[in-house]
């Protein structure tokens, strides 16, 4: 495994770097790892106040003609309101084709509030479509951290290749965010996080390498305000959102832990705040903020002809998991999607516009018989395992309509795992149809015990107990999987921890299964 010197972006006022061990992605061109740029010589006007940049900058939601750039205004982060007082403020912002700003191709002045938590979130028109480019705030005369980002292809280009990374489950106590570092030092093209961005209970344990400032959230706004701006001040993630655009959806921690669609178990009043803040803390367009105690926030983005993705929402629609036995569990008319998004979902993939057809999101797909013994319903009844019956009507929706390379993207479970689809699990006989990738956490802990699964599932190919991330490269002729590995989410320097490659795999174009690699 080479040792590169790599220098990660600086973000927020805090840089990471050194000797880190940062194995290419099999088939890569090695990435060019850029610094942020310096900020310009002179600016019109003098500093003013504090710096309100602390939480740094992302992007999302990538268009071929533009995309979100976000930031949220803070002089004190980790105070309710954040030291912005209660005036609008007027903030700029410019995109540019290089690092310098010499070549700024748009420009504009977004106004942000107390009602958005001092959220920006602008969304250009009119860039150049699959451009690499640079974007940048200012208020009051200070300069922001520069972000990277990209429009995608424009529709029917036929990109070569793409790379992306996928991430979820970051319990900020129990752990610092190195996996971050080392997706930032990829420079993927796309970033997918696929929820648990933040918990909302403190965590059991009490050797953590630091502690949320607010106890457990129930449904008070700026709690929830204060949670993500704790987890923002981290500067692995500070640079993973700075280096790509994200697409991201949320799982259950960032409510409740398991929550499910209208449940009497959290309110109306709860739902509303921790939306909102869900909003304001990430890389979404105006169109998906909340209305009340719900969020648009199922859709998709195509990478041209290459790849589509299409991303879920598992815990808004869903009925509630299962109390009783079989009858209950294997019901025909149990939805972990609902009714619409399933539609919308088959609709989509109907078109067959793309080589590869990714879904991201949140529970575990595949089947899994945890006992050796007959298949029975005793399930993990939050994943989809416990909706079977939404799970078939999915998979037989892609068989029906041909896709020709569906790719499940999976998070919430603390492991890696590579899983091979069949339309029946239990039929270990049936036909392989489709590939699910189960990214690890980027720091919440799992128990040290390995299920036993690998015994009783073939299909299931592999499960690594480890923290980090998972990393491919898309091209016209196959998907290469890296299960990404940190030696250590408990040592606070970045520069001493490694990344190694704990498991590899490839799926050929239009051949469903996992080949080793």
């Amino acid at each position: 495994m080479p040792k590169v010197n790599r220098r990660l972006f600086v973000v927020g006022g805090l840089a990471a770097g050194g000797a880190l061990a940062v194995p290419t992605l099999a088939g890569a061109a090695p990435a060019t790892v850029r610094a942020a740029a310096p900020r310009p010589p002179s600016v019109p006007d003098r500093p003013t106040g504090p710096d309100p940049f602390g939480m740094g900058v992302a992007s999302g939601e990538p268009r071929p003609d533009g995309m979100v750039l976000w930031t949220r205004l803070a002089t004190r982060p980790l105070e309710i309101g954040g030291g912005m007082g209660d005036r609008p403020v007027p903030v700029d912002w410019q995109v540019a084709t290089d690092e310098r700003f010499a070549d700024v191709v748009a420009s504009g002045t977004e106004t942000t509030g107390p009602a958005d938590g001092h959220s920006v979130h602008a969304e250009p028109r009119g860039l150049p479509a699959g451009a690499e480019l640079f974007y940048r705030f200012r208020v009051n005369g200070h300069i922001s951290p520069i972000g990277r980002t990209r429009t995608t292809p424009a529709p029917g280009a036929a990109p070569g290749s793409m790379t992306f990374a996928t991430a979820s489950c970051q319990h900020l106590e129990e752990g610092w965010y190195h996996a971050h570092h080392f997706i930032a030092a990829d420079e993927p093209d796309l970033v997918l996080f696929l929820g648990d961005y933040m918990y909302e209970t403190r965590s059991g344990a009490d050797d953590v390498v630091r502690r949320y400032v607010e106890t457990d959230i129930v449904d008070d706004l700026d709690g929830y305000r204060l949670r993500y701006a704790q987890t923002a001040l981290d500067p692995g993630l500070q640079a993973a959102r700075a280096v790509a655009p994200w697409l991201v959806v949320f799982d259950d921690h960032e409510l409740r832990d398991n929550w499910w669609g209208a449940g009497p178990g959290w309110s109306a009043a709860r739902k509303r705040a921790s939306f909102q803040a869900y909003w304001e803390n990430m890389p979404l367009p105006r169109s998906l903020r909340p209305t009340g105690p719900a969020i648009p926030l199922y859709r998709r983005v195509r990478w041209g002809t290459l790849a589509g993705f299409h991303m879920l929402d598992t815990r808004q629609y869903r009925w509630r998991q299962a109390r009783g036995g079989c009858a209950e569990v294997e019901r025909a008319d149990r939805t972990l999607t609902g009714a619409a998004q399933e539609r919308w979902l088959l609709d989509g993939l109907a078109g067959r516009r793309a080589r590869w057809d990714l879904l991201g999101q949140q529970a575990f797909f595949a089947g899994r018989d945890g006992d050796g013994r007959d298949w029975t319903c005793d399930v993990n009844k939050d994943a989809w395992d416990g909706y079977p019956a939404s799970r078939r009507r999915i998979v037989q929706g892609w068989l029906d309509r041909r896709v020709r390379n569906p790719v499940v993207l999976t998070g919430d479970v603390h492991r890696h795992w590579a899983n091979d689809l069949r339309l029946t699990d239990a039929d270990q006989d049936s036909p392989v149809v489709g590939t699910e990738l189960v990214t690890t956490s980027v720091t919440s802990n799992s128990s040290g015990e390995v299920p036993p699964d690998l015994a009783y599932n073939p299909h299931l190919n592999y499960i690594g107990n480890s923290r980090g991330y998972l990393r491919a490269r898309l091209t016209g002729t196959e998907l290469t999987a890296e299960f990404m590995k940190v030696s250590s989410v408990l040592e606070p320097d970045p520069a001493k921890v490694t990344l190694s490659v704990a498991r590899r795999f490839h799926v050929a174009d239009g051949r469903p299964g996992l080949l080793p690699g």
